[in-house]
C-alpha cells in the first residue's frame, strides 16, 4: 500500500510540473511578437483599431502604430517606393494645409529623385527609412545585413540633403519580426506602423474617390497614423478634400516626433 501511495504521489507531482511548464511556456509565447505582416481589426468606426501587437508591447521596441487616443490628431505618412509624378501635387496640398508628413523612401528613390527629397526636408517633412531594396526584412537574421539595408539609405539621404537622416523606420510591406524590431532599436530607430490605410498601391486598380473616402473618413480616429502611398493618383486627387474634411472634424496634423512624445503605450 505504501508503495502504491508513493507511485500516486509521483504521478501527481509529474502532472503538476507538466501543467506548470505549459503555463510558463504559454505566458512566454504571449509576451513575444510573432513574425508576420502588420494587420488591423476595426472594432468601431471612429475608434482606433487593434493591431497585431499592443501599443504597450511595441513601445518596448520604440515602435508605435497609434498615438494618444484622447487627442484629435492625425499623423500623415506616405510610403514612396518610386516616383510617378504624384509626389509634387501631394507636397503642394500639404503646404496648403500646413500639414507635416513623413515620407518613407527606399534607397533608389533618393538616388533618382534627390530634388523631391530635398523639397520634403526643406518643407519640414520627415523623410524616413524604408530600406534600400524593400526586402522582407523578417527573413534577414544577421545584424550586419539588416544594418546595411538602413545605413545605405542614410548615406544616400545625407548626400542628397546634406544632413543626417531622421531615425524613423517602416518595414517594407509591414512585415516584421521581434528580432527586426530589436535590431532597429539598437540602431537608434523608431519603427512606425499604422492604424489606418486602404488599398491604394495598385497602379492598374486605383480606387475611386468614393471608394477611398468610404475607408478614410469613417475610420479616422484620435491618434491615427495614416498610411498612404505617394504613387497613388487617387491620393494626389483627393488629398486636399480629405485633409479639409479631417480639419472640419476638428483634427490637427502633427509630426512623428509628437507621436513618440505623446504615445504613452495606452492606446
Amino acid at each position: 500500500m505504501k508503495h502504491t501511495k508513493q507511485i500516486v504521489t509521483l504521478i501527481l507531482l509529474v502532472m503538476f510540473f507538466t501543467a506548470l511548464s505549459v503555463t510558463v511556456l504559454t505566458r512566454q509565447r504571449a509576451q513575444l511578437l510573432e513574425t508576420g505582416s502588420w494587420g488591423l481589426s476595426f472594432r468601431t468606426e471612429g475608434q482606433a483599431p487593434t493591431g497585431n501587437a499592443s501599443p504597450e508591447k511595441l513601445a518596448e521596441y520604440d515602435a508605435a502604430f497609434v498615438g494618444d487616443e484622447s487627442e484629435p490628431v492625425v499623423y500623415l505618412t506616405f510610403d514612396a517606393g518610386y516616383e510617378n509624378g504624384n509626389t509634387a501635387p501631394i507636397l503642394d496640398v500639404l503646404a496648403k494645409h500646413k500639414a507635416p508628413a513623413a515620407f518613407f523612401v527606399v534607397g533608389t528613390y533618393i538616388e533618382q529623385n534627390p530634388e523631391l527629397v530635398r523639397r520634403m526636408a526643406a518643407e519640414g517633412h520627415t523623410v524616413g527609412n524604408h530600406t534600400w531594396h524593400h526586402y522582407d526584412m523578417s527573413k534577414i537574421a544577421d545584424r550586419a545585413t539588416f544594418e546595411q539595408e538602413l545605413s545605405s539609405v542614410e548615406a544616400a539621404y545625407e548626400q542628397a540633403v546634406g544632413s543626417p537622416m531622421p531615425k524613423y523606420y517602416r518595414p517594407p510591406q509591414g512585415i516584421y519580426s521581434e528580432e527586426n524590431l530589436q535590431m532597429a532599436q539598437q540602431l537608434g530607430y523608431r519603427t512606425v506602423f499604422w492604424s489606418l490605410a486602404y488599398r491604394d498601391w495598385l497602379q492598374d486598380e486605383q480606387p475611386t474617390k468614393e471608394q477611398a473616402f468610404s475607408k478614410l473618413i469613417p475610420r479616422i480616429h484620435n491618434g491615427a497614423v495614416l498610411l498612404l502611398h505617394s504613387t497613388s493618383a487617387t491620393n494626389a486627387e483627393i488629398l486636399d478634400e480629405l485633409l479639409t474634411n479631417y480639419e472640419a472634424q476638428g483634427y490637427r496634423f502633427a509630426p512623428l516626433d509628437d507621436l513618440f512624445a505623446d504615445n504613452t503605450g495606452t492606446g
